[in-house]
């Protein structure tokens, strides 16, 4: 291995391609029952790795292992703790985590379908086919895990043709990871918002934004005396555990189609104009992806530096938290001396502008899948929908856990101080639970040219958590290590 290398033949696919041909997937939730026919099949399971196919395959394999499952294993206890400490933690199992993540009320983990107490998985297998091949590829796969493992639950996928279940174009903003690793290995600082990303911000082993390289498990060489897994590229005499592999966040998130449109539409007098627009500003984005700050051909080259109030996208719409597309300083004048008064907060405009942090440290590599039926607008306005159960198992990858998946979702979406907002989390996916303090998280402000800003109140909870959990993707090599017994300790 040297370096500038990237092994794709041993990284898993989804992180590189997302199996948009294969329409149709399933995730099965599995616990171990027979460590030694798990360990088998896991020694021998057929992934499919990052190198391209072409033609694109029928089916494709991913998987996963939780804290518990490399427990289950019989994987060493260092090795387990070597890993971050929020995978170690786990998911739902912490009360201030889930104040912190918004996990709470009607999301709380004490209610969720899967992922706490007794029902938390061990593998998370994720299988994707092209149209007409999944039922096969799932039956065959679920036969041959039959002896090591427990279903503990099957989640089941619909394709709605790039639309998520509330009608919106899904899946444009994406970051752009640097397969070439053509970035700089250095915390260089970006003036202006990319979304080119360093290969280390999604794979650990390699170096991120910072230039440095993510802590995951190294072990002495005599560990792995099959010399099974790759040698750390920044500790050459060290086996790396972490190497090709990534953290996977699965969410599964039940969303209320109907009661969001139904708001909308009151609170838009039952104008369907109206209505549109509302909801765009709610988003971000019109329904068919086009964002509400600027007219661009190119539906993902904008950012927000020309709507600093949030005139045309207000500042707490679901995509411009998710995102802000911000640089690591506000815009300015060229020149040394704009530069200094920016960095130490010399300059009032600018300061007012730098209440979020440098977008690129943040960023996620989202890889979800709708489910359920779809809902029309006219059917969700109609109240016959009512009892449809349609939202999205979310998934998310990265390297860092607690500055990606917790950062996003703790301080810019559940958050109800972002960007200087007050009294309001994401108007999608907030709660609505009171504060700690007791002041409102229900409501959503449009600012207004003139005048005060326009606020909505007493949003209801559009989006509700039925499970989740924390997931170590690994590269294949470390897969195949994992399932072996040099990995129960040392030899």
């Amino acid at each position: 291995m040297s370096a500038g290398t990237v092994e794709l033949d041993d990284i898993q696919g989804l992180l590189r391609f997302g199996y948009k041909h294969q329409t149709q997937a399933s995730f099965l939730l599995l616990q171990i029952k027979d460590r030694e026919a798990a360990r088998a099949w896991l020694a021998s399971v057929p992934v499919t790795s990052a190198v391209t196919a072409v033609p694109s395959p029928d089916t494709a394999l991913q998987l996963a292992l939780s804290r518990e499952g490399l427990q289950a294993l019989g994987v060493a206890d260092d090795i387990v703790n070597a890993f971050s400490p929020e995978f170690v933690s786990g998911l739902g199992s912490d009360a201030s985590q889930s104040r912190r993540l918004g996990d709470v009320g009607a999301s709380a983990p004490e209610r969720w379908q899967w992922g706490a107490g007794q029902k938390v998985p061990h593998v998370l297998v994720m299988l994707y086919a092209q149209p007409g091949r999944l039922a096969a590829f799932q039956q065959a796969i679920e036969a041959q895990c039959a002896n090591g493992f427990d279903t503990l639950v099957s989640l089941a996928t619909s394709e709605m043709d790039g639309i998520e279940p509330f009608g919106f174009v899904d899946g444009i903003s994406q970051p752009k990871l640097d397969w070439e690793r053509t970035r700089a290995v250095r915390d260089q600082e970006q003036l202006a918002y990319s979304n080119l990303s360093c290969l280390g911000e999604y794979l650990l082993g390699y170096p991120n934004e910072y230039g440095g390289y993510t802590d995951r498990p190294l072990l002495d060489p005599q560990r792995d005396p099959q010399a099974l897994l790759p040698r750390a590229e920044d500790l050459p005499a060290q086996a790396d555990l972490g190497r090709n592999g990534s953290y996977l966040v699965l969410r599964q998130l039940r969303q209320d189609v109907p009661g969001f449109w139904q708001f909308v539409n009151a609170q838009a007098g039952g104008d369907a104009a109206a209505r549109e627009r509302l909801a765009a500003a709610m988003v971000g984005r019109t329904r068919q992806g086009e964002p509400v700050v600027a007219s661009t051909q190119d539906i993902n080259a904008f950012d927000y530096q020309a709507d600093p109030h949030g005139m045309r996208c207000p500042l707490g719409a679901h995509v411009r938290r998710a995102n802000p597309r911000n640089a690591d300083l506000p815009s300015g004048e060229p020149g040394l001396v704009s530069w200094l008064k920016r960095t130490l907060g010399l300059d009032a405009q600018a300061r007012e502008q730098d209440r979020v942090a440098s977008t690129r440290f943040h960023r996620m590599l989202r890889r979800g899948r709708a489910y359920g039926a779809p809902v029309s607008i006219d059917r969700a306005l109609s109240g016959a929908a009512s009892s449809f159960d349609t939202g999205l198992h979310f998934i998310c990858l990265g390297a860092n856990l607690a500055r990606q998946f917790e950062f996003v979702q703790s301080a810019w979406l559940a958050s109800t101080r972002f960007d200087g907002l007050r009294n309001e989390s994401d108007p999608l996916l907030g709660t609505r639970e009171p504060a700690v303090d007791g002041s409102p998280t229900n409501e959503f402000s449009l600012p207004q040219p003139e005048g005060p800003a326009q606020r909505l109140s007493g949003l209801p909870q559009f989006v509700t958590v039925l499970g989740g959990a924390y997931f170590f993707l690994p590269g294949i090599r470390a897969l195949r290590y994992l399932a072996s017994a040099r990995s129960q300790g040392s030899p």
